[in-house]
């Protein structure tokens, strides 16, 4: 490794930062004394992350030549966690121009490793026969193995931990659903893994000899089938027992989108989950504990794997979500800004409320919008779109918040994305929902000039086609009971709040309207 004089340890690149792996791996990496760099195409998403100061940020993608050169530079480990997952039809072809890339531009910066976490493959099964998310994973590690560059390929399961797409897939299904009809998938025998091991394992990857690499197996100590896991999840969660009906009618594909209707993991990413279920994924050997090797205490069991999971979202400390990277193909142009936008057709409707509270008090109702605390006005019509978003094959309002108080750059919030936050100030959302154009909705607290407390509220829609403007016109009739109704109670409920209750300030001095903290680059 290139340590250097410092005694610094390892330059690692972290790809994927801002999704659930990644973020949850960077603070591991710090507290083992490595440095880290992250890329990311959207560095805002990391700002308000704990370890925020303690990385580089990298502006990019691994599908970009230029930006993947520039954060290759210098590094001696390489952690490569993205993929195309949903992205389209094409998404095999995306992942494999991706790898070759990174592989290509690695070997030319002298990375001395690379490390890939990928999906478990069933053994004796033709890859032509496997679903396509597992037979673009097992390629991409394929392609990193041929790269030149000593590479660490990890293949897992299903991982169990708080916020994984597999755990609140297996979460939602068992306690929503006390009698089943499901597909025969959940007879398929798995070897799970705790979030906590793979964590550990990518972490020990950094430091494998020169002369090794190869494709790793990891998973848990118990191999259990997908209705055994139902049941024993819900023993953990203190849920009755289970009934589970299986039906060969329902076939995969099928029970992707039932999937999608039933939990908060949309049916984008449900069916290539549930697809990969059609084959046993047991591991076949266990000799990455030649290189990581197990903890004194032994690898982490289901139950208690279930149990940390639990703890952590009934303490509200989830600390990444599957939902932490953008939903696939969710728009990212730039907020359209007034008056010297010149891309076409912005519709706008402005809410402006004067508020009996302080400012403080309006800037805590703002920033826990959402969630279990809904959206301030007409709680059907929410409900409606949200289950109209949902058999469009969206994400709906079932994702709910990260933390059920506090928000941060990159959050997921229902159908939004929190694009932009100033504490005490501004909350923007990014909408993720199906929509025929690009939406925003803004929210401020302010001061005026005679130091009155004031809420505005601005919701900012770009058509896309006729089918746009028409979806415009259509809606606008409904937002003065949406908008104006959730402008007024947002204003009534920081009116109200009890002494007792009354939202937290937030850190350090309120900035004045118009003030932005540093961003990131």
């Amino acid at each position: 490794m290139r340590d250097d004089d410092t005694g610094a340890g390892p330059r690692c690149l972290v790809t994927g930062a801002t999704g659930y792996i990644g973020g949850r791996l960077v603070p591991e990496l710090l507290a083992a004394g490595h440095r880290v760099r992250c890329l990311a195409r959207s560095p805002g998403k990391l700002r308000d992350q704990p370890w925020a100061d303690d990385v580089e940020v990298a502006h990019g993608d691994v599908t970009d030549r230029a930006s993947l050169t520039a954060a290759l530079r210098d590094v001696d480990v390489a952690y490569y966690l993205v993929h195309s997952l949903a992205t389209g039809d094409g998404f095999e072809d995306t992942d494999r121009r991706a790898a070759r890339l990174f592989g290509e531009l690695a070997r030319a910066a002298g990375v001395r490793r690379v490390v890939y976490l990928g999906g478990l493959t069933p053994a004796g099964v033709p890859e032509r026969s496997l679903s396509p998310h597992l037979r673009s994973r097992a390629e991409v590690g394929r392609i990193l193995l041929d790269c030149g560059v000593p590479a660490t390929v990890l293949r897992a399961a299903v991982i169990i931990g708080s916020g994984s797409a597999s755990f609140e897939m297996l979460r939602h299904l068992t306690e929503r659903l006390p009698v089943m009809v499901t597909p025969n998938w959940v007879h398929t025998r798995i070897q799970p893994i705790a979030i906590r091991d793979v964590l550990r394992t990518l972490v020990g990857s950094a430091r494998m000899p020169d002369d090794v690499s190869r494709a790793f197996d990891i998973g848990g100590p118990d191999v259990l089938t997908y209705r055994q896991m139902m049941d024993r999840y819900a023993t953990v969660a203190g849920l009755p027992h289970r009934f589970v009906l299986p039906v060969p009618v329902l076939t995969p594909r099928l029970s992707g989108y039932w999937v999608g209707l039933v939990t908060p993991v949309p049916a984008a990413i449900a069916k290539p989950l549930t697809e990969s279920l059609r084959h046993e994924v047991v591991c076949q050997e266990h000799d990455i504990a030649r290189y990581v090797p197990d903890p004194p205490e032994s690898l982490i069991g289901f139950d208690e794997a279930v149990r940390l999971a639990l703890r952590r979202v009934q303490e509200a400390r989830v600390a990444t979500r599957w939902s932490n990277a953008s939903v696939p193909g969710a728009p990212s142009d730039p907020l359209p800004t007034d008056p010297d936008w010149a891309g076409g057709s912005l519709y706008t409707d402005r809410r402006a409320r004067r508020v009996d509270a302080s400012r403080e008090t309006l800037w805590r109702v703002i920033e826990s919008i959402g969630g279990d605390n809904g959206w301030y006005s007409f709680p059907l019509a929410w409900a409606v779109r949200g289950w109209l978003d949902r058999l469009a094959g969206g994400v709906g309002l079932s994702r709910g918040r990260r933390d059920a108080d506090r928000l941060r750059a990159g959050d997921s919030l229902d159908f939004w994305r929190v694009e932009e936050i100033e504490p005490g100030h501004l909350l923007r959302l990014r909408a993720e929902m199906r929509l025929p154009g690009l939406a925003w909705l803004e929210m401020y607290a302010e001061t005026d000039a005679a130091g009155r407390t004031r809420y505005r509220q601005r919701a900012l829609f770009h058509p896309h086609g006729l089918l746009g403007h028409l979806y415009w016109w259509s809606v606008s009739p409904f937002h003065a009971v949406v908008f104006g109704g959730m402008a007024r109670n947002i204003a009534r409920a920081a009116a109200t709040a009890s002494p007792a209750r009354a939202p937290r300030a937030p850190a350090g001095p309120l900035p004045a309207a118009g003030d932005r903290p540093p961003t990131i680059t």
